[in-house]
């Protein structure tokens, strides 16, 4: 079974000006896919509905078997693409909130990848630069022992220094029968950890979705030059 299936899915925030229209994609377990395109394609969309947050017009969204509800939001763990915490809180006190809502948080998990990167659970949030911020967020989210990870711009604001730890981290610390979906526009950082990737354009279309190493060997380019040239201006 995959993890996740999207059949004809499609979704407007205007009349007759689809944002998604007749997508379809299937992510097997044990994948991390890298969902890539330009601003207002629609990625961000598309991980909304997946998550729950939003509902599509037509078509169906299946996260092992199940249709989103209440069963695949256990199963997901969902990193939008701004931080939503309370400012005034500690981080010691989100890992005692995530333990709380979610039996998959895994706290000794968190509290280790916290400390390697130099984060005090002591600290308020409000403290916080932008980019300890997402650290924390994204720690909190890959700390779950979920079916699918959700990962809108999971490194945009955080400094290259801390990048390469960040993405092995994604890599050495999820479920191995999970899937990620990571979208975002550094591409070169992230093609290192994709194991398949997803070029969507505008509408929603797909333009090239395939391995993203035999693509690599294929044309002898990487993932970022091959981007490039597939949305030139």
């Amino acid at each position: 079974m995959n993890v996740l299936e999207v059949k004809n899915i499609e979704k407007a925030y205007k009349k007759n000006f689809p944002v998604l229209k007749d997508l379809n994609i299937s992510i097997e377990g044990g994948k991390i896919v890298g969902l890539l395109g330009p601003n207002g394609c629609g990625k961000s969309t598309l991980i909304k509905l997946i998550s729950g947050i939003l509902q599509a017009d037509k078509g169906e969204i299946l996260v092992c078997g199940e249709k989103v509800g209440e069963k695949t939001a256990a199963m997901i763990s969902y990193l939008p693409e701004r931080p939503y915490f309370n400012p005034h809180q500690k981080v010691s006190e989100l890992l005692k909130f995530f333990a709380e809502f979610y039996a998959d948080f895994r706290t000794d998990v968190a509290e280790k990848l916290l400390c390697d990167l130099g984060i005090s659970v002591n600290s308020k949030i409000s403290s916080l630069s932008k980019g300890n911020k997402e650290k924390v967020q994204l720690i909190l989210v890959m700390a779950r022992n979920a079916k699918l990870y959700l990962l809108d711009e999971p490194i945009a604001g955080v400094d290259p220094a801390a990048r390469d730890y960040i993405l092995s981290t994604i890599v050495g610390n999820y479920n191995p029968e999970a899937s990620i979906i990571i979208t975002t526009h550094l591409i070169s950082d992230v093609e290192q950890v994709l194991d398949d990737f997803m070029f969507i354009t505008y509408g929603g279309k797909i333009v090239l979705s395939s391995n993203a190493e035999e693509v690599r060997n294929e044309r002898g380019k990487s993932l970022d030059a091959i981007f490039r040239e597939e949305f030139k201006c």
